[in-house]
């Protein structure tokens, strides 16, 4: 098929990846994805008009994404350096290597090594291949001189009407963009390494909120498992237990507003008050193991606070008399002889 993915990369010699401006962690991960994949089979570059900020340290190949747009001329800057301390440059070429020497007047100290910076310049290249975006204008690239002959591809969820560029799309409904990005790569036999399957997997993940977002289908599941087949690693992306999203009493240590205590926090509090009466010169502690108050002092405070105790309970009626008379005890021949 003439505008398949596959046939499109196949006929470019150089690629650009072109990460959309301002992009989500999904965005970034599918185009390194792509950027991995291409890496030493095509000249491949990825370019963000963005920089990069923390959120996508855990991304293989993050450094690779340069702000700066260009990848054909190499360009040598000597930063905080007059260029009229420098006398000629000239070059050789020696065991097929290129040299070039910097030669600076005389009494004047050459550039030095920290003063180097090295950069690139221009445009070259057979294929941009734009990743996310949700219009023109987070390509800015779009209107950059040097690509006239260039052939673009946009992938992505949402489709973008250009004006004055000829696009070929690659816009499916899908739970993110990592996973219509795994299924190009897929198409076009390029194959997956442990990088290149980590970064879309994690894209997968994120863009899909973890796997509930509402373009999850049975397709996503079969791609993770494909990109955690060949070595890809879930690492970071776990999201966090939001309370509000949970009925009250669900999590653990949570007490429900405008509800009352359960019966062991009752309990708890019983306790802690009758503690708190016995601490005038009584300690009070309650044992691990039973659970039980066991009362700890001096056998003189146990005392008074017995004593202290029954003078409390004067007020009861005195117990009739016969509850003071030692027990009898009846055997079974006494009564046979009444």
């Amino acid at each position: 098929m003439e505008n398949s993915f596959k046939t499109i990369i196949e006929k470019a010699n150089s690629v650009l990846v072109l990460v959309a401006k301002n992009p989500d962690f999904d965005q970034v991960a599918a185009g390194l994805g792509l950027y991995l994949a291409l890496n030493g089979r095509k000249e491949v570059a990825i370019n963000c008009p963005t920089p990069m900020t923390v959120d996508f340290n855990r991304l293989v190949g993050v450094n690779k994404i340069d702000a700066e747009l260009g990848n054909k001329n190499l360009l040598i800057t000597f930063a905080d350096y007059k260029a009229e301390n420098i006398e000629r440059v000239s070059y050789d070429i020696e065991d097929g290597q290129f040299k070039l020497t910097v030669i600076p007047k005389a009494e004047v100290v050459a550039p030095q090594k920290n003063q180097v910076k090295v950069s690139y310049s221009g445009l070259s290249s057979d294929l941009v291949v734009m990743v996310g975006g949700a219009n023109e204008s987070h390509f800015p690239v779009l209107n950059e001189k040097g690509l006239e002959g260039a052939s673009f591809v946009h992938v992505g969820l949402n489709k973008i009407n250009y004006k004055n560029k000829k696009v070929t799309s690659f816009v499916y409904p899908a739970s993110s963009v990592s996973e219509i990005m795994a299924a190009l790569v897929h198409d076009t036999g390029l194959g997956f390494n442990a990088d290149i399957a980590t970064n879309l997997l994690m894209g997968i993940e994120d863009g899909s909120n973890n796997f509930v977002g509402s373009g999850v289908t049975a397709d996503t599941f079969a791609f993770v498992s494909e990109l955690m087949r060949v070595g890809g690693q879930r690492t970071g992306n776990q999201g966090k237990l939001d309370k509000n999203g949970y009925p009250p009493g669900a999590i653990p240590g949570e007490m429900p507003k405008d509800e009352k205590p359960a019966d062991n926090e009752v309990q708890q509090s019983v306790v802690s008050d009758y503690g708190q009466k016995l601490n005038m010169g009584l300690s009070t502690p309650v044992s691990s193991e039973s659970g039980l108050i066991q009362p700890t002092g001096t056998a003189t405070q146990l005392a008074q606070s017995t004593s202290n105790e029954s003078d409390n309970e004067g007020d009861m009626e005195d117990p009739p008399k016969d509850w003071l008379q030692p027990p009898r005890i009846y055997k079974g021949d006494s009564i046979n002889k009444n």
